[in-house]
């Protein structure tokens, strides 16, 4: 470790920070320290010194052989010192860790950096991705005691199609093929769970099913989404008011803004408050076949979560509330994760209007333990389907 420190500050020296640096310059940089300082290492060692070296002033530090470790799906950095993994479903500690706070605040202000955004003091949490998708947290001081915190959530490199899906048994190839049906018709579908239940994922496969040539807008908070085979997709994704003098847009600014794109179809994120309210009057007002998700414990759960939300944005009675999500969703999909860590479909539930004042829903498929997703009822509200695919 002291010969990866005083190679690195040597090598900081070295690169003028007036210039921009290739990665290929850098690397021949550091071969010249490697092969200046590396008497008595082995080759391998020489080749470890080197990629740590690289990745410490242009990747990720200590944490890029677990972004390149595909087993790996989240990495939670819990001060300098501390780092965990999720790989394959189990949790476990890390056995690196990073030199110091300073270098860990160097990635953090790297990996935000890159996104337009600020982390300091005044704004101590921000979420963030990375350029591959990646979805990343961050925490500071004051907010956190025991260091910054960085939670970075992995996505596969090759998006999961439904296909993938139902091979892990996450559900049926028959509850797959009455979903594609569903997209294809333009139902509005929500998808519902709690975290890291596979919400994102799911969306991401669902879509695949959406007709090429219709014209697509997705919104989020920060930019996850992996649409495949729409040419004409237009992303947008909202900003935080990092900088002084930099206006703030939200994800009500943006649900507004699409209605005048000429979208066939709107795909959220993720809503989590007073923009449910506009998600559901998009909804309503033509963009049939949209989609997008929502943290919620159960269908049931998922309207009372929807019903909370448009409070937050409109005082308006319960009723009118209700009408709105009744009109607006077609189908809910709730996932849920195993404790060995299987993400699957728990239920698939149909909107069937109001009923003595509250949202009716009609569960289509429910999974039950030993086998697995089954169909336990028939769409009522057959007229879409009938029209675009029967």
């Amino acid at each position: 470790m002291r010969d990866f420190e005083k190679l690195r500050s040597v090598l900081m020296d070295r690169l003028d920070t007036a210039r921009e640096w290739k990665d290929n310059e850098i690397l021949e940089l550091i071969d010249e320290l490697v092969i200046e300082n590396g008497r008595g290492k082995s080759l391998l060692e020489k080749e470890a010194l080197r990629r740590e070296l690289f990745y410490s002033v242009r990747k990720l530090d200590v944490l890029q052989d677990l972004m390149e470790d595909a087993r790996v799906t989240e990495i939670m950095v819990n001060g300098y010192q501390n780092i965990f993994i999720e790989r394959e479903g189990k949790l476990s500690r890390y056995g690196k860790q990073f030199t110091s706070l300073e270098k860990l605040e160097d990635v953090i202000q790297q990996i935000v950096g890159r996104c337009n955004r600020a982390v300091n003091e005044q704004n101590p949490i921000v979420d963030a991705r990375l350029e591959n998708g990646d979805r990343v947290n961050v925490v500071m001081n004051p907010i956190a005691l025991n260091g910054p915190i960085l939670t970075i959530r992995k996505f596969p490199l090759e998006p999961i199609t439904m296909q993938k899906l139902v091979r892990g048994k996450s559900l049926t190839a028959d509850a797959a093929q009455f979903l594609r049906n569903l997209v294809i018709s333009g139902y509005s579908i929500l998808i519902g769970g709690g975290t890291s239940t596979g919400k994102t994922t799911f969306l991401n496969a669902l879509s695949n099913y959406i007709p090429p040539n219709e014209r697509v807008i997705t919104i989020e908070d920060s930019a996850e989404l992996q649409l495949q085979g729409i040419d004409n997709l237009v992303r947008m994704e909202t900003r935080t008011a990092a900088y002084e003098g930099m206006r703030e847009i939200t994800m009500r600014d943006l649900i507004k803004t699409a209605l005048r794109m000429r979208p066939n179809r709107i795909i959220i994120g993720e809503v989590r408050s007073a923009e449910t309210v506009d998600m559901l009057q998009a909804w309503n007002t033509g963009a049939s076949g949209s989609m997008g998700t929502a943290h919620a414990n159960s269908t049931r759960d998922m309207v009372s979560r929807l019903e909370t939300m448009v409070l937050m944005g409109m005082q308006i009675p319960l009723e009118a509330v209700r009408r709105q999500i009744a009109s607006a969703v077609d189908i809910m999909i709730h996932l849920t994760r195993l404790r060995d860590g299987m993400r699957i479909v728990e239920e698939i539930a149909e909107v069937c209007g109001m009923e003595k004042g509250e949202v009716k829903i009609k569960p289509l498929y429910l999974f039950k333990e030993g086998e697995g997703l089954c169909q336990v009822g028939e769409l009522e509200n057959r007229e879409k389907l009938e029209r675009y695919v029967l």
